[in-house]
């Protein structure tokens, strides 16, 4: 038996399931149009010393650390973007102690990639989007 044979081909309700687009696809819209505003942030934020390792959650819900520079509701888009650092990660437990130096290791320049904690429903994670050039 295949697969496909035990998905149902209609929802419950008798319409087909339409198949529901990630929403990695509209945050690499939303992080190609704030690319130069999240770019000068994290290059003021390494110039003023708060951090060298600035870190940019991507979410569409409310949370709890970081600042708000770029908001959703406020820009018609689908994505708010707050800034945080290395060290609150650190702090909050984000990033747990034993794994600094593998964090830091694997973290890239912040001149070419912003480093980016997406949250979405099913979890978050890290990923590194570069700046166009």
């Amino acid at each position: 038996m295949d697969i496909e044979e035990l998905l149902p081909q209609e929802s419950e309700g008798g319409k087909p399931e339409q198949k529901k687009q990630s929403p990695l696809v509209s945050l690499e819209k939303d992080l190609d149009l704030y690319a130069d505003s999240i770019k000068e942030v994290a290059v003021d934020i390494m110039v003023e010393g708060i951090t060298a390792n600035p870190i940019f959650i991507a979410h569409q819900y409310v949370v709890n650390i970081g600042e708000v520079i770029l908001d959703r509701k406020e820009l018609n888009t689908e994505w708010t973007i707050q800034v945080s650092t290395f060290e609150e990660f650190i702090e909050k437990g984000i990033i747990q102690p034993d794994k600094k130096a593998l964090f830091l290791k694997s973290y890239k320049k912040p001149e070419d990639f912003m480093c980016v904690f997406v949250i979405v429903p099913e979890g978050a994670n890290f990923i590194y989007y570069p700046y166009k050039k």
